[in-house]
């Protein structure tokens, strides 16, 4: 019997699956869509980037310099040097006398008159020191008192024995006294006479220990004195150095221990201390007109004057020191204050010594026939101001006319292209 054909016979477990798959979408063909659209993407993406760098202006970048405020005096400059203020007449105020600080009547910023009590140490041994003396000073003169009355009771008695030695000699002429009694007379009056020379010795003997005495008394009084410290001269106090309580030992820097109370100055002989280069120094005169510009002050100019070239050089700057006089002194300038010196080829005025706008030549460009700067604005924009410059002060031109103000930025070293409103970016540099 013949086997049958059981491969033809076997059903199809997924009879559908053919007609399924002829219709699922073909991936590969959507993939390939999307690579061409990109490029178009792309394109547009630039075409925009490119018409906004065409139609959006960019900044240029510039440098830039700030209007300022300049003096005229400048223009007299011949020299310039640096320094500080310094009072000529300056003490660091202490005492003599060794002992502990028990009364301080000043601070910083006191005036103080001459001879004036500052503070006192503690002078509980001098004081007994000085009760002493004066009591051998009165017991002394008692001493003298009794020399002298000494003395007069001598010199009676001398008297009395040369007037019984003249009646005895008188009378021995007579006839009438024997010269046992001439001799006895003489005796006496030469004891007297001795006695007399005694008290007189006595007499110069107290009176030299009274003047012993008045000295030790003086001496205990120099030392009572020496505990009290006095202002050397009219000023002012510039630092307290030691506070009450403190040992005070001028001869001695021990631990614990403070040698000057106070430091003072008298403010009236302020003057500048300026450091003159060595090469430079010829060109500085005595009673020279300077210009003194004080770092804490930068907007007032004082007028001054050369007080004096100390002779010798400081090898180790190369420079000379130069004195400088304050023609007015003003009671803002201190001590160890800086200070600038413009030496001038001639004295400054008033009008010399008034604030006036400059600018750097390098920011005045001509346009059109007109003088004019560009001003930056708060935008970062240009504006065209136009100027009149006026005399150079050094590196700066004076701004006789115009808009600007102090502080403005300007442009330095403008482009011939530049325009007003343009906007500009200011470079770091």
């Amino acid at each position: 019997m013949a086997m049958a054909d059981t491969t033809s016979s076997t059903p199809d477990p997924h009879p559908i699956a053919p007609a399924l798959a002829g219709l699922a979408p073909d991936q590969r063909a959507g993939r390939g869509r999307r690579r061409r659209r990109w490029p178009w993407v792309a394109a547009v993406l630039l075409v925009i980037a490119a018409a906004a760098a065409t139609f959006v202006p960019r900044k240029t970048e510039v440098q830039a310099a700030s209007v300022q405020t300049a003096y005229p005096s400048q223009q007299y400059t011949q020299l310039a040097a640096s320094g500080y203020v310094v009072a000529q007449r300056r003490a660091a105020v202490s005492s003599k006398a060794t002992g502990r600080l028990v009364e301080l009547n000043v601070r910083e910023g006191s005036l103080v008159r001459k001879g004036e009590l500052l503070a006192r140490l503690d002078a509980a041994d001098v004081s007994a020191s000085l009760g002493v003396s004066e009591a051998g000073l009165r017991q002394s003169e008692a001493a003298l008192q009794q020399a002298e009355a000494n003395l007069k009771l001598a010199q009676s008695q001398q008297a009395n024995a040369d007037d019984e030695l003249r009646r005895v000699l008188g009378l021995s002429g007579q006839g009438f006294v024997s010269p046992q009694s001439v001799d006895a007379a003489q005796t006496r009056a030469r004891s007297a006479a001795a006695g007399t020379a005694a008290a007189q010795a006595a007499l110069a003997t107290a009176r030299a220990g009274v003047g012993q005495a008045r000295a030790q008394v003086r001496l205990a009084q120099v030392n009572r004195d020496s505990t009290e410290i006095r202002a050397p001269f009219d000023g002012v106090v510039l630092v307290k150095n030691a506070n009450v309580g403190d040992l005070i030992t001028p001869f001695s820097n021990a631990v614990g221990t403070s040698g000057a109370v106070v430091t003072m100055a008298d403010l009236s002989t302020l003057e500048v201390e300026a450091d003159v280069s060595e090469s430079s120094v010829g060109k500085v005169r005595a009673d020279q007109p300077v210009e003194i510009t004080l770092d804490a002050l930068p907007d007032v100019r004082f007028r001054g004057s050369v007080s004096r070239i100390v002779p010798t050089v400081d090898r180790a700057k190369a420079t000379v020191m130069t004195k400088v006089r304050f023609e007015k002194l003003d009671p803002r300038v201190l001590p160890e204050m800086s200070a600038k010196v413009s030496f001038l080829s001639q004295a400054a005025t008033d009008a010399d010594q008034k604030a006036v706008l400059a600018v750097s030549a390098r920011t005045i460009t001509e346009r059109e026939g007109r003088k004019l700067v560009f001003r930056i604005d708060a935008d970062d924009k240009l504006q065209a101001v136009p100027v009149t410059p006026g005399r150079t002060l050094g590196d700066v031109v004076e701004v006789a006319s115009g808009t600007l103000q102090r502080g403005d930025r300007i442009v330095v070293d403008p482009d011939p292209k530049l325009q007003a409103g343009r906007a500009v970016a200011v470079s770091a540099k």
